[in-house]
Parts: structure tokens; sequence; C-alpha cells
């Protein structure tokens, strides 16, 4: 009997659009290809000046007014303005038109972990400094992260299921599986899913600073981070938004859209473990991957490519390598985006979900950056230098956040 091809079935869903703002770039093109470069977006920053931490990936050139107008510049926190950018740009991808679109049967789903930071810091400071009448009567709606969904609905006329996901920095890729079940279960017939976080703040990184997760690199910001490194001594932290338009493959096939690949399965689990470190037996992690895989109908030996969560953290990397040499083995070949666009929060998982959709649509492995010397103790096929060109047919996007909660993504060729 021949096995069906995998991600092949009748709750397939086709990714038909896509929207990138990152640090490589404003734009799918411009990110992919700093992506593919390997060299780190991350930098001095200004705006951290006098903290432990002074360094960060932020989005080159982004203007809130040229990028989505001069009225989300006034009523939006970053955050919601580089989601509104990206979620723009993968709806005109996906060739489906807002405006004769059933808005009704549209879904929007986003991740975010912080929310509007920077308009909270901005407003106290307002408030210690000037007193109450200073405070903006804007505060509440610019700061609470449900105004991501909320915004992208009003922009794009969706009017169905508006849902934002908190799991910290699994946020985006737990959007991306709730999306899956808004589809599956008949409740949308579009969704846009993704995440979104502008969270380059100098209280968040200081908070982050202070517990340890960031490196101390500051001499260096090009080579700070270095997922899977010997050295690795922290992630860089980022800011950006992942959009992807997804649909059922059979209603993107009768309107006759380009597929760019399909979200085959989902995986979420829990370690249960500590408030902030992996459990280093990567119980969770392994449930996780072992769901997402068997409702993509794919076992271990057909993942061709892995984009690791690969934070730069000691901790982080190593136990997430142990767990993929244990269930999937040195086949895959094994990146970290995280190493050229810094760790982007709650909107990491949706960037990196729509990277990996890139890497299989291209055949292209994109490499890890400031991978020097890989950690004896990691024994995967880690790509670095120079991208790598093979045929990747099913691919995994992994995600964990704090409090352990652990999001996969199984990507198939289209």
């Amino acid at each position: 009997m021949t096995r069906p091809a995998p991600g092949r079935g009748p709750d397939d869903i086709a990714v038909t659009g896509l929207g990138l703002v990152t640090a490589a770039g404003i734009g799918v093109a411009d990110t992919w290809a700093g992506v593919c470069r390997g060299r780190s977006a991350a930098a001095t920053d200004p705006g951290l000046a006098g903290l432990p931490v002074d360094i960060s990936c932020t989005v080159p050139g982004f203007s809130a007014r040229r990028h989505v107008g001069r009225r989300s510049a006034l009523t939006q926190d970053r955050f919601s303005q580089l989601s509104v950018a990206a979620a723009r740009e993968a709806v005109a991808d996906s060739g489906l038109d807002p405006g004769t679109w059933d808005g009704a049967r549209v879904g929007v789903v986003v991740g975010c972990g912080l929310g509007g930071v920077a308009t909270w810091e901005a407003q106290h400071r307002r408030l210690l400094d000037q007193g109450p009448q200073a405070v903006s009567a804007l505060l509440i709606p610019m700061l609470v992260p449900n105004m991501v969904a909320g915004h992208l609905a009003m922009d794009l006329g969706a009017s169905g299921p508006n849902l934002v996901t908190a799991t910290a920095c699994a946020s985006g890729a737990t959007a991306i599986g709730t999306a899956l079940h808004l589809l599956r279960d008949g409740s949308c017939d579009v969704v846009v899913a993704g995440g979104g976080e502008a969270g380059v703040t100098p209280l968040m990184v200081t908070g982050f600073a202070q517990m340890g997760a960031l490196s101390r690199r500051l001499d260096e910001p090009a080579a700070a981070s270095r997922p899977f490194d010997r050295d690795r001594d922290g992630f860089v932290i980022g800011e950006g938004s992942g959009m992807l338009v997804l649909e059922r493959a059979a209603d993107a096939r009768a309107r006759g859209a380009d597929v760019r690949a399909r979200i085959a399965g989902y995986g979420a689990s829990a370690d249960a473990h500590h408030m902030t470190a992996p459990d280093p037996r990567g119980t969770g992690v392994l449930l996780a991957l072992r769901t997402a895989l068997a409702r993509a109908g794919v076992v271990p030996d057909e993942v061709d490519h892995v984009n690791a969560h690969g934070t730069s953290t000691p901790l982080n990397d190593a136990a997430e390598a142990a767990v993929l040499r244990k269930f999937l083995g040195a086949g895959p070949a094994v990146t970290s985006t995280k190493g050229v666009l810094g760790h982007t929060l709650g909107a990491a998982g949706a960037i990196e979900a729509a990277l990996t959709v890139l890497a299989v649509q291209h055949g292209t492995v994109p490499p890890t950056a400031n991978l020097h010397e890989q950690d004896p103790d990691i024994d995967l096929d880690v790509v670095s230098g120079a991208v790598r060109t093979r045929k990747l047919d099913v691919a995994v996007s992994n995600s964990f956040g704090f409090g352990g909660q652990n999001a996969v993504l199984v990507v198939t060729a289209a």
C-alpha cells in the first residue's frame, strides 16, 4: 500500500499569503533575503542607553505614518502598527480582496505576549512627571493586547472570530494552531493568523536583563546571539510581526490560489515544571512534537527541516536539542533564525512559521548566524555559514514560552 503524501487530507490547511516586518527588513522579500544572508541585525540601541543591556534588533526604517497611516500612528501602539503592516502584505499576497470577501467568514487570531508596553511606559512617566491630567485617554485602548486583533479586523473588514493568544514566546505559533481549529470546524473560511510584538523598551529590556536571559556581548552586538554555539550566553531582544493567510486547501484550489505550503499539524503542551526554565527531560516538548506529527500524518523519519526555537540561552538550546535528537534523530537540517532577527517574543512563533513556509517553498534552509563552534553536547545537523539547498517535503517549527508552554507546527510542501 502506498503511503499518502504527508499533510494531504480533508483537514489540509493552505498558506496562501505571507507578511513579515522584522529587523531584517519590511516585507517578505527583504526579511527572507536577510535571513538567508545569515548576518545578525543586532545593533547598539540609543533608546536603551545606560541600561544593563543596550543592544536590540529593531525594524529599520519603519514609519507608522508611511506604513499604516496617520490615524494608526496616533491611535495604535507599535505592536499593533507592525502587525497591521504585516497583515496587509499577507492579504495582498493571498490575492483575496477585503472589499469583496464575506467578512463574517473571515477570522483574525494574533499572538502577543506583552501588549502595548511602550505606551504603558510613556504614559506612566507622564503620570509621575506631570500628573493625571497628562495621561492620554487612549492609554487603555493602546495598551491592552486584544486590540491588535481588533485593529486588524477593522482594517480588513473581518467580522468573524477575533482572538489574541498569550502563551509568552509561543504566542504566535499558538495563534496559528488556533486558526487551524477555526478552519477545520467550519467557523471560518479564511483566517489571518500570526503574531506581533514591540517589546524593545527600557523596562522590558531591564526585566529580561535582570533575570539573566539577555546576551552581555555589548561590545559586539552583531555577534551576540549565538544559537547552539558553545559560547552562547543569552538572546538579543527584537521586535516584529509575521502574518499568514490560511484557508482550507480545497477552498484555495477552487479559487485558483497560489499555495505557498500547507500547515498540516499542530501540537501544544505544558512542561508543568518551572516559571522560566525548560524541563531538562523534555517531556512537554516531546508531547507537542508527537502530537503535531501525528495530526499531520507524518513519522519522524520524514522530517527534513526544523526551524528551532533556538534562543541562544544555555539551558533552552541544550534542552531543545536533546529532544530533537531523541525523537527526530540526526537527519533534519536544523536552523535558528533568532541569530539574525533576535528574539521577538510573542511574535517569534509566527515569524518563524512564515520562514518555515518559505524554506519549504524554496527548498532552502537558512544558516544559523554566529555559529562559530557548535556545542559538542548538541548532536544535531545545524546549518551554518551559508544556506543549504535541498528538497523539503516536511518541516517543523518549534516555539516555547515561559511557564513551560510549547507549540509545534508541521509545514508540508504544496
